[in-house]
């Protein structure tokens, strides 16, 4: 800005004492109006950010899910409803739509990162999932995936790797994949008073074991395996039992046979509960990617985004957004006195 533009300015860039800017005098109009609020104002003006990570909070206010809750559902006999949450928008959707349990799942390795499979996530990349998902959940119960290499070598690691998980993930829980093989880890944590929810069946971190991601339990012998692992559990102090990709009619025997809840994933609906990838059942991803038989698409997540954003784009390009009703108008005086000087500049030498 030139020194003549300055000079007709209506206040001054720089005091004589400070580099900061301030009104030429503090008794005019123009320096009354100029004059910054006073901190606490702030908080009561209009926000005209789109980053204001809070919407407003729920209709119809739950009271928190703790342990005691799930037990109440399970010795009702009401389902437990479950789903996974990788950041805090998936978080915030599924908590006002009264989640029991909103889980951290090292899924968000391949749905929300783009990994090969769950093998890949890292601890401290489950813990910033883990943050965000917490800052958005305040009525369910939130449960953290410990992921492969955390919890294996022996029960002592595996509760330093659980209390990361509720100290600095800020979940209340987490789970771990094993049955009979993981009893002694399981009774160390909870013995610790961190609540665990166990996994067995198809435990998608051994998959590689497993000869790939199949159903187990199908055979007599496979059945008899199954649920021993969820006794086993059981006993350890697990406080509910994920049964993942079982024949419907061995989860509900297994289910009858035990004292804590199962939380079905492919297992049928003779389980205590059920749980689904969000991204999975919302469909928030593009055509011809592969679906579990299990997986019921409630959603087209990723056809109304797309629709959304090619709108979008059009509009941009066509210029008819913005429109005037997305704007901030000037008045008009304010205008065309601005327009005066800049005209004024111009016609400078």
């Amino acid at each position: 800005m030139s020194r003549a533009l300055v000079a007709r300015l209506p206040f001054r860039t720089t005091s004589p004492s400070s580099s900061r800017a301030w009104p030429s005098s503090p008794s005019s109009p123009v320096a009354r109006q100029r004059v910054l609020p006073p901190l606490a104002a702030l908080g009561h003006q209009q926000r005209h950010s789109s980053h204001s990570p809070l919407g407003a909070p729920p209709s119809n206010p739950r009271k928190k899910v703790t342990i005691n809750t799930l037990q109440s559902l399970y010795r009702k006999n009401e389902p437990i409803t479950m789903i996974t949450a990788h950041d805090f928008p998936s978080a915030h959707v599924a908590d006002h739509a009264g989640m029991d349990m909103i889980l951290v799942g090292d899924s968000l390795a391949m749905v929300a990162l783009g990994m090969e499979d769950t093998s890949e996530v890292l601890m401290e990349e489950m813990l910033l999932h883990c943050r965000s998902v917490a800052r958005a959940t305040k009525s369910a119960f939130t449960i953290g995936d410990l992921p492969m290499g955390t919890y294996e070598i022996a029960p002592e690691q595996a509760l330093e790797s659980a209390i990361r998980f509720i100290k600095e993930g800020r979940v209340q829980g987490i789970k771990l994949e094993g049955g009979l093989d993981m009893a002694p880890t399981i009774a160390r944590i909870t013995r610790a008073g961190i609540p665990v929810l166990a996994h067995v069946g198809l435990t998608p971190q051994r998959q590689n074991a497993l000869g790939g991601f199949r159903v187990q339990g199908k055979s007599t012998a496979g059945a008899l395996k199954v649920l021993q692992d969820a006794l086993a559990v059981q006993e350890a102090g697990a406080f509910a039992v994920v049964l993942e990709a079982v024949p419907a009619d061995v989860a509900t025997l297994i289910t009858r046979k035990l004292r804590i809840p199962t939380i079905g994933i492919g297992a049928g609906n003779g389980c205590s509960g059920q749980v689904l990838v969000q991204a999975d059942m919302a469909g928030n991803f593009p055509p011809g990617r592969f679906l579990p038989k299990f997986v019921k698409k409630y959603g087209d997540v990723w056809g109304e985004s797309l629709r959304a954003i090619e709108a979008y784009r059009t509009d941009v390009k066509s210029r008819a957004y913005p429109a005037v009703e997305h704007t901030y108008p000037m008045p008009a005086s304010e205008l065309g006195e601005f327009e005066r000087l800049i005209g004024e500049e111009k016609q400078k030498p």
